[in-house]
């Protein structure tokens, strides 16, 4: 098991930044791909950004591309989402979420089996 624990979100106008924090604990955090979803209101879930368990590999979401950027740091066993030039329609709440053992990175949701409680970002036009 891995437990995680999401910050930084709140409200910014739209162009403004929000850097978002995913703190774990138990399972080897270091051996572990994590992923960063979103779910809007009334909206599915979505994959925004995902990344290899040493950080050499990432991938993002169309949407999200050349805006936002996910990395880690296996020391402080805390992923981030920087998210630049946010949108009105980058308005969710925001999960991090952990691979299960030897999953690689991957925007199917099925292939996480640990998720944090969430982050609410909410972008202002």
């Amino acid at each position: 098991q891995v437990q995680l624990v999401e910050s930084g979100g709140g409200l910014v106008q739209a162009g403004g930044s929000l850097r978002l924090s995913c703190a774990a604990s138990g399972r080897t955090f270091g051996m572990t791909a994590m992923g960063w979803f979103r779910q809007a209101p009334g909206k599915e879930r979505e994959f925004v950004a995902g990344i290899s368990w040493n950080g050499g590999r990432t991938n993002y979401a169309d949407s999200v591309k050349g805006r936002f950027s996910i990395s880690r740091d296996n020391a402080k066993n805390t992923v981030y989402l920087q998210m630049n030039s946010l949108k009105p329609e980058d308005t969710a709440v925001y999960y991090c979420a952990a691979a299960k053992p030897l999953n690689d990175i991957s925007p199917d949701e099925r292939r996480y089996d640990n998720w944090g409680q969430g982050t609410q970002v909410t972008v202002s036009s």
